[in-house]
């Protein structure tokens, strides 16, 4: 673990139905804290305040209430707050914290220990349910149980690489960086239902607006979408959201539909109240030398010919002249779009 360094992590409690600039907008304001700020999606961030510390006449406290503090006056956002000597523990301390508070780890082995030791060794990143079944296996529950084993011992019981990681993270030894890289830039669109919907067949419905909507904008914007997002929000304002990395990136309504259902059937909902949706296209690029989709059967060139057809009547007479026949069912549903560029 380097010394002095004093990294920073926030989840944001994210109201509902929030504008999806609004990531964007916390990242500006936590620049002016630091300029190595790096957005965690869903809801979260981590900040590298290590120079930020002396500018400000600081400590990491200190600094944290500040940060915290102009966050919720600024955009209405309560956050949790982890703070640390490195990455991982500033993670870990921020997800043992609530909505409106901190947890900070001092920078010194004594206070890194305390904080460790005790932890459940499935806490650590990287321990999945199979490690940590094998670990208990040989009675090693806490991380200063895993601390206290050689590590060539770690090494034989989960294989060289991770017997050696775990080895050096239960010693609380991390050098991860805070990359400032934005996020690649994406397009959303969402549905909001006039009363909370049970049927799944509504919702898949509502899927494939959703999909044709992102398809359309895409290609007349001359993108293509690496992933694919679906955020569904319920009754008690409670939501879930789900990710999938595409296997090539696509502008076309058939495949962004597809894995939209997937992610959807993934959630397993059972009369689930249904308040809105939301699909977000991630990962966005110029589709300049894009191929054509080879996951696509020979089934799929009638609907890539229709969209092509689609898309030159849309522009030449409106978005909703043409869209698909399951929509016709009584009537689209309306979707609420971010431009291109939006980051979700």
């Amino acid at each position: 673990m380097t010394s002095h360094r004093s990294i920073l992590q926030l989840r944001f409690e994210m109201p509902p139905g929030s504008d999806a600039e609004l990531p964007e907008q916390l990242r500006r304001l936590l620049e002016h804290i630091t300029p190595r700020v790096q957005m965690i999606e869903p809801d979260g961030a981590v900040l590298d305040l290590t120079g930020a510390l002396l500018y400000f006449h600081q400590d990491a406290r200190g600094l944290t209430e500040l940060i915290q503090l102009r966050v919720l006056a600024y955009f209405g956002v309560s956050s949790a707050a982890g703070a640390a000597p490195s990455r991982m523990l500033a993670a870990m301390a921020c997800a043992l914290t609530g909505p409106g508070r901190r947890l900070i780890i001092e920078d010194s082995p004594a206070a890194v220990r305390a904080f460790l030791r005790p932890r459940p060794v499935r806490e650590l990143p990287g321990v999945g349910a199979r490690a940590a079944a094998t670990l208990s296996d040989y009675g090693l529950h806490t991380v200063g149980d895993v601390a206290d084993v050689p590590q060539l011992t770690l090494q034989r019981l989960l294989g060289a690489s991770p017997g050696r990681t775990l080895h050096e993270r239960a010693h609380g030894h991390d050098t991860t960086t805070v990359d400032p890289t934005p996020a690649p830039a994406s397009m959303s669109s969402e549905h909001r239902f006039d009363r909370d919907e049970l049927d799944p067949a509504q919702h898949r419905r509502v899927l494939l607006a959703l999909a044709d909507d992102l398809g359309a904008r895409l290609r007349a914007s001359d993108q293509i979408a690496a992933g694919v997002t679906l955020t569904v929000r319920y009754a008690d304002a409670s939501s879930t959201r789900r990710s999938r990395t595409l296997p090539e990136a696509t502008q076309h309504t058939v495949l962004l539909a597809r894995t939209a259902y997937t992610l959807y059937d993934s959630l397993g909902l059972q009369r689930a109240r249904v308040r809105g949706i939301t699909l977000r296209a991630d990962a966005l690029r110029s589709d300049d030398g894009a191929t054509r989709q080879l996951t696509l059967d020979s089934s799929d060139d009638k609907p890539l010919a229709i969209e092509a057809v689609a898309d030159r009547a849309r522009r030449r007479y409106g978005q909703n002249l043409l869209y698909p026949a399951a929509l016709a069912v009584t009537r689209r549903p309306s979707t609420g779009v971010d431009g291109p560029g939006d980051r979700g």
